[in-house]
């Protein structure tokens, strides 16, 4: 007998030991990804389909797993190729956990076909949209809020993530240039010049709710609550960065878009491909390339002489 049948004998029966094994993966994959916000994703997901299926995972079938990737999910739409995708692989890495812990014998999600996926288009707002959408952002305690985080996103090109996890301890002044500390994706630190105007909107906003980053403690948040308000939180955010959205008359976006803005705006203003992948701290030249590139479009420099050809 094998080592992982033998462990495998032990798999356990207590539903409570298979949600202990949730709990560990999870905390595995924050670890590994250094992104909270891919965890909630994963856990929302798995907590559906094994609700849904009523079993626990080494009752689990193929069948079952494509019938859930394919299915209607919690927002009652008929799921895309990449929902379908982001599925399969949430549910397959689960498994391949599972595996490694021996509580599993197979992946269920090995015998399905993964679907092509299509990317939706890159979209970045031009320096006028973004002018648009900070102009109906009111001056108000949390307008002022809103403001500053906007403009963050947009001169630092960090993620939502990032940028809402932001902390006192992270701003540092050396001379007249502001500097901030992020931990991005996959873990990965660095230190960067806090734009002026951002770190200006920052400043006032603090102002509200009377706190100076001099005398905060280094663990407090950047996005402090003025009297009378709660504090901000990546929803809350979200929800309102839409209402400004329709305000504007702008289409509905996530709020990632800002993060495409940042990209877009920079090469607009002349820099080479390798300052946008520093800027983004994108993995390689070719992600930025192929991200660039999506926000850009494909200049035809031939359809002219075409044209005249055919005297069109």
């Amino acid at each position: 007998m094998t080592t992982m049948e033998t462990k495998l004998l032990a798999a356990p029966t207590d539903p409570t030991a298979w949600q202990n094994a949730l709990y560990a993966f999870l905390a595995e994959k924050e670890r590994r990804s250094g992104s909270r916000r891919t965890v909630e994703g994963y856990s929302r997901m798995l907590q559906h389909f094994f609700g849904r299926a009523a079993k626990t995972p080494d009752q689990v079938k193929s069948p079952e797993v494509l019938a859930w990737a394919h299915g209607v999910g919690l927002s009652g739409r008929t799921p895309s190729s990449v929902t379908i995708g982001a599925r399969i692989a949430c549910l397959s890495s689960f498994y391949r956990f599972l595996i490694r812990m021996g509580m599993v014998a197979s992946n269920p999600c090995d015998a399905l076909e993964r679907p092509r996926i299509v990317p939706n288009p890159a979209r970045g707002y031009t320096g006028e949209d973004v002018r648009k959408l900070l102009g109906v952002i009111p001056d108000t305690v949390p307008g002022r809020r809103d403001r500053a985080i906007v403009l963050t996103l947009v001169l630092t090109g960090r993620r939502r993530s990032e940028v809402i996890n932001l902390r006192a301890g992270d701003i540092t002044l050396e001379g007249e240039t502001a500097y901030y500390t992020y931990r991005g994706k996959g873990g990965k630190r660095g230190r960067r010049e806090l734009p002026r105007p951002a770190y200006e909107a920052i400043l006032a906003t603090l102002s509200d709710a009377s706190k100076s980053i001099a005398t905060m403690q280094p663990t407090e948040s950047l996005w402090q609550a003025g009297a009378g308000e709660r504090g901000v939180t990546s929803a809350t955010f979200y929800t309102r960065f839409r209402r400004y959205l329709a305000v504007a008359g702008m289409a509905p976006s996530g709020v990632h878009i800002l993060r495409h803005t940042a990209a877009k705006l920079r090469r607009d203003a002349g820099e080479s491909i390798e300052d946008v992948s520093a800027f983004l701290d994108h993995s390689s030249l070719a992600v930025t390339t192929i991200y660039v590139r999506r926000l850009e479009g494909v200049q035809d420099t031939g359809w002219a002489r075409v044209a005249e050809a055919i005297g069109a």
